[in-house]
């Protein structure tokens, strides 16, 4: 194969890596065959992706190397994800949640442990406290309003050995009085500093979180990044004068609109529901234990309830807090709908552990799981944006995703079919893929989704190896 075609083959790698920053030039080459073994086997283990001893050997080296961090693992793909943001414009959503990789090990102390559970012992049915073994990581994707993944912007790793004796300490301390720096949820300031300062452009940033992020240390870090939030909460802080609370200054506001949505039912058949709207803009006190630290704030409260609730299931409830301005239906619609792209993480995490098979690793100690799950989110990433690209922009060229040849074998070997045989280049082609994965393409399926994608990828990689192999040996 020709030198320029080959270099299209690796385009996608070359620029996850080309910025990576390495104390020895090496260590980058060595990180670029590792990347693109795992890609090519997906989901398998490292022996399997690595096919021989020496890939085999020099794959765990460089994730043992005392030189080699989760951090310079990342930075070229960090850096790919800045300019990807770049090139787009329009507020940008950086997600951010924590995922759990659990192991099972002789010596778990080389971990770390996540936690802990109870579990049933003896006939008796009592319950004993089980230690768990692995990670945790707290990750910020970066997506575009219409859902398009663009990458990550931050990730921490970090085991419960790090805050061991915490939960004893505030058992006789008012955990408002603990500095954030000594608690886990200090990781949510770190991502948004992180994030913030790799993106470059404060004011296009919203940082969207679950309840747990509901930490007014936030909120105060936000104002001095001079960006934005949006969270669901889950604390009825202190509003206005001090002597009432959120609550009891949304019971005065009146509903300011509907807002109808599609969701499922619990046996997955579609439903409109109703969403009564409520927002209010108001001064926002901090905890009484840091009121000498942190000064009030402005902030927009948005509570969105459904009305009229069928018996046999809870009603749609959220209760959100931004520093955004709402002073219309329009605009808090727009803001539930930002919210509810918070499920993509989800999607992502899934990608990791169940594409990448994160939790499926025998690696012995913490560092070397914690570089080989960085290798990971950079395919998991390439997983989530090729499966999203045809849904956010179906008029892009197929070769925004798909090399030369990858388009070429698509033609050959798999048909088109009568309903997509109009379709979009970009969206005709994942359509091949994912049918390589299992997708039938019928006119009532969803749109493929990760899974079809990264099983009919690894399906695809396998042929070109075998079509390079032909090549080569036809001269």
């Amino acid at each position: 194969m020709a030198k320029e075609e080959r270099a299209d083959e690796r385009a996608w790698f070359e620029k996850e890596i080309e910025a990576s920053r390495y104390q020895d030039a090496r260590l980058c080459k060595r990180f670029g065959m590792v990347l693109e073994r795992l890609w090519s086997g997906i989901g398998q283990t490292i022996p399997f992706a690595c096919q021989d001893w020496s890939s085999t050997k020099a794959a765990y080296r460089f994730l043992s190397n005392q030189r080699v961090s989760e951090q310079e693992i990342l930075s070229g793909h960090f850096h790919a994800s800045a300019e990807r943001f770049k090139s787009t414009q329009g507020p940008i959503l950086i997600l951010q949640d924590t995922t759990t990789f659990s192991y099972q090990r002789e010596r778990p102390e080389l971990i770390g442990y996540t936690g802990k559970m109870a579990i049933k012992r003896g006939k008796n049915g009592s319950l004993r406290p089980l230690t768990q073994c692995g990670i945790l990581m707290h990750s910020s994707p970066v997506v575009t309003a219409e859902g398009l993944p663009l990458g990550l912007a931050a990730v921490k790793f970090w085991t419960r050995s790090r805050f061991k004796g915490t939960t004893a300490l505030k058992r006789h301390v008012n955990p408002t009085r603990v500095p954030i720096e000594e608690k886990e949820s200090y990781r949510w300031l770190e991502n948004m500093r992180q994030s913030t300062a790799l993106l470059g452009d404060p004011v296009r940033c919203i940082h969207v979180g679950d309840r747990e992020s509901d930490i007014y240390e936030l909120f105060c870090t936000a104002y001095d990044l001079s960006t934005y939030f949006l969270v669901r909460t889950c604390v009825d802080r202190l509003a206005g004068d001090g002597n009432h609370t959120i609550a009891d200054e949304m019971v005065q506001v009146k509903v300011k609109g509907l807002h109808r949505v599609e969701i499922r039912d619990a046996k997955g058949h579609p439903m409109t529901v109703t969403l009564e709207l409520r927002y209010q803009r108001m001064t926002v006190l901090p905890p009484i234990g840091k009121q000498g630290r942190y000064p009030a704030l402005q902030l927009t409260v948005i509570h969105a309830k459904e009305r009229d609730v069928p018996p046999g299931r809870p009603g749609i409830e959220w209760k959100l807090l931004t520093n955004l301005p709402v002073q219309s239906r329009a605009e808090a619609i727009e803001k539930l709908d930002w919210y509810a792209m918070r499920w993509k993480i989800e999607t992502f995490h899934k990608i990791l552990k169940s594409g990448c098979k994160a939790e499926d690793s025998k690696l012995r100690t913490v560092d070397r799981l914690a570089n080989l799950i960085s290798v990971f989110c950079i395919l998991s990433s390439r997983i989530f944006w090729l499966t999203m690209i045809s849904r956010c922009a179906p008029q892009a060229p197929a070769e925004a995703a798909f090399t030369s040849t990858e388009i070429e074998l698509l033609e050959c070997i798999v048909p088109d079919l009568p309903l997509t045989a109009q379709a979009p280049p970009l969206l005709r082609n994942l359509i091949k893929v994912a049918r390589l994965g299992g997708y039938l393409g019928r006119a009532s399926d969803a749109p493929p989704g990760n899974t079809v994608v990264w099983r009919g990828m690894r399906r695809l990689t396998d042929i070109q190896l075998g079509y390079e192999l032909a090549l080569n040996r036809s001269g």
